[in-house]
């Protein structure tokens, strides 16, 4: 029987756990929340068959899906406890400081660095569903760390659940996804605080919201337990990418001020070409 045990029941614990029963027959899975609803909802929807502190010495595969900030103290904590043939590897959206971290630790064989590019705007055991990883781009950082036979054991399941494994330098992933992730919801988060400022003025305001608003400020519903975290562990990078976009909207701004609209045309013209590298993406 395979044992996976999960730390961290909301949506991504709790959809890795849905998507690896499917898979695996012959599977337990046990996990834990700080949360004891989260613990409750996750017993009671089937995410978990039981509920326990820690992982049993026989377990497989350990996943820590916590916030940000925690993750430094329970990795630790957790090579400190786990079985010799047990891989531990975490779900968190920043790698440098992880890394660094476990970097000279007896059992860093044992541990992988992964990030599944995968979310919604919703958190919870009830935000987790079986397809949230399907076709989505699973990274690895520092890979050449962890012992062989526990790699394939990350591999059996990865394969499984369908996902693309992509391989980056710890630092190099903290950096771009200061700018394709966490800026992007810094931006949503500012959009919806703006409007909630002005709606404090014209209550109306929301009558005329389209499905542009609703689109760009969807982000804005994200869990604030998980995006704090996320903000101040990958702080550096992040205002590197924040001190950029906002010389960006300055310039524009500055340009709207002028009525300059050929330098406005131009600059979406320009910024257009997004469209073709996202197809590309695919």
């Amino acid at each position: 029987m395979k044992k996976i045990h999960i730390v961290g029941l909301g949506l991504l614990g709790g959809s890795f756990a849905l998507a690896a029963k499917e898979k695996f027959s012959d599977l337990l899975i046990t996990g834990t929340d700080a949360n004891e609803k989260n613990l409750q909802d996750a017993l009671s929807l089937g995410i978990i068959q039981e509920a326990k502190e820690s992982a049993d010495p026989d377990t497989d595969i350990i996943i820590l899906a916590t916030p940000a900030d925690k993750l430094n103290d329970l990795l630790l904590k957790t090579l400190d406890q786990v079985g010799e043939d047990t891989l531990v590897f975490d779900v968190g959206s920043t790698k440098a400081k992880l890394c660094s971290l476990v970097t000279d630790h007896p059992k860093r064989k044992q541990y992988l660095a992964a990030h599944p590019i995968a979310g919604t705007e919703y958190s919870g055991p009830k935000a987790a569903f079986k397809d949230l990883l399907d076709r989505k781009v699973m990274i690895i950082c520092e890979l050449e760390q962890t012992d062989l036979s526990l790699k394939e054991k990350a591999y059996e399941l990865f394969d499984v659940l369908n996902l693309k494994l992509r391989f980056m330098d710890p630092e190099e992933h903290d950096r771009h996804l200061a700018f394709v992730s966490h800026l992007s919801h810094i931006s949503s988060f500012m959009l919806g605080k703006t409007v909630l400022q002005k709606m404090e003025d014209e209550k109306n305001i929301f009558d005329m919201a389209g499905s542009g608003f609703a689109s760009t400020v969807r982000l804005a519903k994200s869990s604030p337990a998980m995006w704090a975290p996320i903000l101040t562990e990958n702080k550096d990078n992040i205002l590197s990418a924040l001190d950029g976009y906002i010389s960006n909207l300055t310039a524009f701004r500055d340009k709207i001020a002028a009525s300059d609209g050929q330098g406005l045309s131009d600059d979406m013209k320009e910024i257009n070409k997004i469209g073709d590298i996202l197809d590309l993406e695919k």
